[in-house]
């Protein structure tokens, strides 16, 4: 997966709780390097913050959507999101998003979930490693941060 967030701390805490799950980490500190790493590293899903140096989050998001070899990956956004912002990732095919400051469980959720509906969408031949379980929430879509529970 594509971990994208221009402050270190962030991108760091976010690749330290995917790891301990056992999920392969890549970042990148913005959204020009995103479209430039995307290609190479093909992730199985891509976690983009709003507000970045160079190309934000949306805007990259709109890219990977326009763009026929990126078009069905999964984005989430992980911000500090306003209303606005979430009608904007919408628009442009956003699949989730999660509101800063976050619980890693609910990272670690939200990224599981999104992974296997992209592997039951698009199955993967070659090096499938499916160590994930469960289906988590399979058939729902994650469109907010915290729900109360």
């Amino acid at each position: 997966m594509l971990v994208v967030d221009d402050n270190k701390v962030i991108r760091q805490l976010i690749r330290v709780n995917l790891e301990l799950e056992g999920i392969e980490v890549v970042t990148a500190a913005d959204g020009a390097e995103c479209l430039d790493v995307v290609h190479q590293v093909r992730p199985d899903v891509v976690t983009l913050d709003v507000v970045m140096p160079r190309l934000d989050g949306l805007r990259t998001a709109a890219r990977l959507r326009s763009d026929p070899r990126t078009r069905d990956l999964p984005l989430a956004i992980v911000s500090a999101c306003t209303q606005h912002e979430v009608e904007s990732g919408l628009d442009v095919g956003v699949d989730a998003f999660l509101a800063k400051p976050f619980e890693p469980a609910e990272l670690v959720r939200l990224v599981r979930q999104l992974i296997e509906r992209r592997h039951a969408a698009h199955p993967v031949e070659e090096d499938s490693d499916d160590v994930f379980g469960r289906v988590l929430g399979a058939g729902e879509t994650e469109r907010a941060g915290r729900t109360g529970g």
